[in-house]
């Protein structure tokens, strides 16, 4: 349950009363009401040199008169607090004091004063304060007990389960504080976003020389001559005409090799041309094949006519 700390009218140090000097004229002068006690009490403030604000260039360093402020009118707090032990916490760290050396007295007496002040103010606050408020009572009655001079070592420090709430506390509070600081989408940073500008833009076709489509055609063309095909045409054979010219060869020698009528550069082909023109010229007993010894070499021999 959070609640606040008022300014310095609730702190307990602070004990500055107003006394009006017309109704007991004998006193000394009262003491002066701070500004803060004045704005919480509803009292007109005692304004100085400093203005109020500044109304249409006009400053303005006094209230008007016909103005009506409630009693309580005004409420300032400075300090939020999640629960008692949030406000036991800020109590020992205004006196920069450590937890483990936390006058109990003192800080009851702080403590019981704000209670009071939540207890007028907001009183459906007060419920859980109170509990604490008895939980320091006890500690600082026992705490103010005779001790025996046989007492026990192992007895317990009556403040050691405050201080260890405390500090139970002041770690999760402070973890807190750190995952606070993590920035936060849609807190501390935004996502932006925009949408890409319309741009309906009239496209031009570019003009093109007859010169440059010439010079395409050109390179079009070199390349279609890179990939054409020639193809090569073998010159027909006649075995007639090779006959005749196996009998030319023959004509004037004895003997000519087998293998001396053919010519390799003519290929296949050209064999297989010469080989059918001898068996041809074989049969029409033009010409004769004489063989000396079994596998030796063939010669072959026009006949006398």
């Amino acid at each position: 349950m959070t609640t606040g700390s008022p300014l310095s009218a609730n702190d307990p140090t602070s004990e500055s009363q107003a006394h009006p000097a017309a109704d007991e004229p004998n006193r000394e002068p009262a003491q002066a009401v701070p500004a803060e006690l004045a704005t919480l009490a509803g009292l007109r403030p005692q304004q100085g040199e400093m203005p109020f604000a500044v109304v249409m260039g006009k400053a303005v360093t006094e209230l008007p008169k016909d103005l009506y402020i409630p009693p309580q009118a005004l409420e300032v707090f400075l300090e939020a607090f999640e629960g008692p032990l949030d406000l036991l916490l800020y109590l020992i760290k205004r006196q920069n004091l450590d937890i483990l050396e936390i006058d109990v007295s003192a800080i009851t007496e702080q403590y019981m004063h704000y209670v009071e002040l939540m207890d007028a103010m907001q009183f459906e606050l007060a419920a859980e304060y109170l509990l604490m408020a008895a939980m320091l009572a006890e500690i600082k009655s026992r705490m103010l007990l005779p001790r025996s001079t046989e007492l026990d070592e192992d007895e317990e420090d009556p403040r050691a389960q405050l201080i260890r709430r405390l500090q139970e506390y002041e770690r999760f509070k402070k973890a807190a504080e750190e995952i606070e600081e993590i920035p936060r989408m849609e807190r501390d940073t935004w996502l932006g976003s925009a949408n890409p500008p319309d741009l309906n833009r009239a496209r031009v076709d570019p003009e093109v020389d007859m010169r440059e489509l010439l010079v395409a055609l050109g390179e079009v063309l070199r390349r279609a001559d890179m990939f054409e095909s020639h193809h090569i045409q073998r010159e027909a054979l006649s075995t007639r005409e090779r006959m005749s010219q196996v009998l030319e060869q023959l004509a004037g020698q004895q003997f000519v090799p087998f293998v001396a009528l053919f010519s390799a550069r003519e290929g296949r082909l050209g064999v297989v041309v010469t080989f059918l023109a001898i068996m041809e010229l074989i049969k029409e007993a033009l010409v004769e094949i004489v063989q000396t010894e079994s596998f030796g070499p063939i010669h072959v021999k026009a006949r006398a006519e």
